[in-house]
């Protein structure tokens, strides 16, 4: 009975209560998408199977502690780089199309795979460990070593990164830069090396967007034309609200009729595309308005700060970066989905973590809520008190 009541103590009840709180919020929204008609399908049921699904990944995944995630890492990436080189090489009856890109395996009796949402935490675990490892052989920091360092990282990224980019996917591809833009902030790398790579990225980006609304002829080659339009809807998607600014527009429309404290329970009036996945965001700022999107926000910040806690609480390295890795793949995902439904940022097809309706998303960052289980239940006395022997 003391055993029991000793691992019932050491379990993250607090990450428990706000991961059901998405859960209530995200059934409730997708209730409310689905009732536009766009599809027949019942996404409410199937989001409840895949939390249920979510909810095993986490009860396998607590079974691990740090080492034992330390000597998977690699294993993991490599997986994970060999789906993302098979679903490029797979025919388009098993992997087909959808929306000029190439991102998911159809797996009969179960449904679509995104094999990238995965790739994600296997980026995390696999970066986590390098950072680990490099600080030991480099226990004096110099310059030669930092940017050592960097390399690692880029290189440990540019793999996936540049696979995702083949499919194409874009709003991936930009979540793996952020998790690698955290490592390198996180890692200790000096700001003599840091600065200078965020003066070339931001200058790069800022050369880019000059070129797509200026002289886009010079980039046609190499970009789709899909991808401008997105540019450009952004930009001004009253004069392209009747093709690539559609989407903005009316989510603008739901989101702003929704005013202070919304329409209420399911009286949404503004039909929203894709309302249920990417767009679910706007459903809630219809629906329940301003109060209604702020409470979901600060769920989220609530998440982060839980992380933030988790990593602090920790004696052990590993686990900080796996955490600042989550933190930042996490934030991201939550700006900037947020972002595109209000005009702050262009549309990239990003869910909302946790709440947008999606296997593959919500199983992926499941797996990464199942490290962060692992991380509290066997380093509580880590945590909480003197004893230095880890609790399993």
């Amino acid at each position: 009975m003391d055993k029991f009541t000793k691992n019932v103590d050491r379990f993250d009840w607090t990450l428990t209560l706000i991961l059901f709180l998405f859960f209530l919020v995200s059934c409730v929204a997708i209730y409310s998408a689905q009732a536009s008609g766009q599809y027949d399908r019942n996404f409410l049921v199937s989001q409840i199977f895949w939390y249920v699904v979510g909810a095993a990944i986490i009860s396998i995944s607590i079974l691990f502690d740090s080492y034992q995630y330390k000597r998977l890492a690699w294993y993991f990436y490599g997986f994970g780089v060999l789906l993302l080189i098979a679903i490029i090489l797979a025919p388009e009856s098993i992997a087909p199309y959808r929306n000029g890109a190439k991102s998911w395996f159809i797996i009969p009796g179960l449904g679509s795979i995104q094999p990238s949402e995965f790739v994600k935490t296997f980026l995390i675990l696999a970066l986590s460990w390098t950072a680990v490892k490099h600080q030991e052989i480099y226990v004096e920091k110099t310059l030669k070593s930092d940017f050592w360092l960097l390399v690692k990282f880029g290189v440990i990224t540019a793999v996936p990164l540049g696979l995702i980019m083949l499919q194409p996917d874009l709003g991936t591809s930009l979540v793996l830069i952020s998790i690698l833009i955290g490592f390198i902030l996180v890692s200790g790398i000096t700001w003599k090396i840091i600065l200078p790579v965020i003066s070339v990225g931001v200058t790069l980006a800022v050369g880019i967007l000059y070129l797509v609304i200026y002289r886009p002829e010079l980039l046609e080659k190499y970009v789709d034309t899909y991808q401008f339009n997105r540019i450009y809807s952004w930009i001004d998607p009253v004069n392209h609200q009747s093709n690539a600014g559609y989407h903005l527009m009316k989510s603008l429309s739901a989101i702003g009729s929704g005013m202070l404290t919304g329409k209420g329970f399911s009286n949404g009036e503004v039909y929203v595309p894709e309302g249920h996945t990417d767009f679910i965001f706007s459903i809630i700022g219809e629906e329940y308005g301003f109060v209604g999107g702020s409470i979901v926000i600060g769920l989220f910040f609530l998440l982060i700060y839980h992380l933030i806690k988790t990593s602090l609480d920790t004696n052990d390295p590993f686990n900080t970066y796996v955490c600042t890795g989550i933190i930042s793949m996490l934030t991201f995902h939550v700006f900037q989905n947020v972002g595109m439904t209000i005009q702050v940022l262009p549309i990239t097809g990003i869910p909302l973590p946790f709440i947008s309706y999606g296997g593959s998303s919500l199983m992926g960052n499941m797996f990464a809520m199942g490290i962060v289980y692992s991380i509290r239940y066997h380093h509580r006395n880590y945590m909480f008190t003197s004893d230095t022997s880890v609790s399993s």
